[in-house]
């Protein structure tokens, strides 16, 4: 006989709760898993069990064990039975649940693994500890990562970067060969002449000979503490995007109680992160106090900076220094987190200063930047996420 479409589509409901269950005798699906259903079972049982010991029947027994060949295992089932994106977040659970950091220092193991940005931030922070023979494999992941961000990042950074340097540049009085025709019609149009067919030009609009010198000066001060992690990927990424286009002069500076300018390594964001040592304590304050000694041209000047506002440094020095910076005519910008997650915990107290200030902080997605630095490099207002 065969089932009816309802007892198929229950049978499929009870198959998925007893993935998501686990097993258990009191799960009440009372349904036993075959085949791959069960292979990912026991890979989901290996991270999200209940118990270390062996249990009856198919019920999920934790635990991955202590050994690299065991964990090569468990990463080749998760990446033979998930989609890339479930197993970039078992991945994260793996290392956070079951300590598995120190097996990420053995080659084949980093090999095996879906890079994603917030490997990158465990390699990261393993830097220090890890052996030569890793480095070079670490090294490999991180540039994997990075290449893919700048694919997915660059060219829309340049457009908004660009367009909005242009507008920031354009003048009335242009040289013949700066004359931006097209904007110079727009606003010449109320002159149109029927009986000739054309528009006499009374106002010219051009764009000035930007392409020969730095137009805008941009420093990314940012937190290397451990809470940071993604954001000083992503923020390495768009330091070195920010490198590449001749108008902008980028600076990179990373923090935590001491301050490291690596603007010399901006052409390759790998050096530029394995130049980082995530963890640490923090001083916002001697970071912002480098930054403004490094500034010449404040009026062309926007400072970005990237922290969860956790000071351990002089607070009201740090906020001084942000307020005389933006009398000055710098534009300062405060991101809690430049990252997919939303904003990480942070000070609010610091946050609100800084608001006070003119200067609100907020968490920034990668895709929102561009827009971000424009609007500063144009000096309006900030397109703020709606977080409500």
């Amino acid at each position: 006989m065969t089932a009816q479409p309802a007892d198929a589509a229950a049978r499929e409901r009870l198959r998925r709760w007893r993935l998501v269950l686990g097993g258990d005798t009191a799960d009440g699906t009372g349904c036993a898993l075959a085949g791959r259903d069960a292979a990912m079972d026991g890979a989901l049982g290996a991270l999200y069990g209940k118990g270390d010991g062996p249990r009856e029947g198919r019920e999920r027994g934790a635990g991955l064990g202590a050994s690299a060949p065991s964990v090569a295992r468990w990463l080749g089932d998760i990446r033979r039975y998930f989609p890339s994106s479930v197993v970039q977040v078992m991945q994260r659970d793996a290392i956070d649940r079951l300590g598995l950091s120190a097996l990420l220092l053995e080659p084949e193991m980093l090999e095996a693994v879906e890079a994603d940005v917030h490997l990158v931030g465990t390699l990261l922070s393993l830097n220090k500890a890890m052996p030569e023979t890793t480095r070079e494999t670490a090294r490999a992941v991180v540039r994997k990562v990075v290449e893919d961000l700048e694919k997915r990042l660059a060219t829309r950074t340049r457009a908004a970067l660009g367009g909005a340097l242009d507008r920031s540049a354009r003048v009335h009085r242009p040289r013949h060969h700066d004359i931006d025709w097209n904007r110079t019609i727009a606003a010449n149009l109320r002159h149109y002449l029927p009986d000739h067919r054309t528009v006499v030009p009374e106002r010219l609009v051009g764009h000035g000979r930007a392409s020969q010198s730095v137009r805008k000066e941009v420093v990314l001060c940012i937190d290397q503490s451990g809470s940071m992690a993604a954001s000083v990927v992503y923020a390495s990424v768009f330091g070195a995007v920010l490198a590449s286009m001749r108008s902008v002069s980028a600076r990179l500076v990373v923090f935590d109680t001491a301050v490291a300018d690596l603007t010399d390594r901006l052409d390759d964001p790998v050096d530029v992160l394995f130049g980082t040592r995530l963890g640490g304590g923090t001083d916002i304050n001697r970071a912002l106090a480098y930054c403004q000694s490094q500034i010449t041209r404040p009026a062309e000047t926007v400072v970005v900076l990237i922290s969860d506002l956790y000071e351990g440094g002089i607070r009201d020095e740090m906020l001084r220094r942000v307020a005389a910076m933006r009398a000055s005519g710098v534009q300062f910008v405060a991101l809690l987190a430049l990252s997919d997650e939303g904003a990480p915990a942070y000070d609010r107290e610091h946050a609100a200063a800084l608001a006070a200030l003119g200067a609100p902080a907020f968490a920034c997605t990668p895709d929102l930047f561009p827009e971000v630095m424009a609007a500063a490099i144009e000096k309006r207002p900030l397109p703020i996420p709606d977080t409500s």
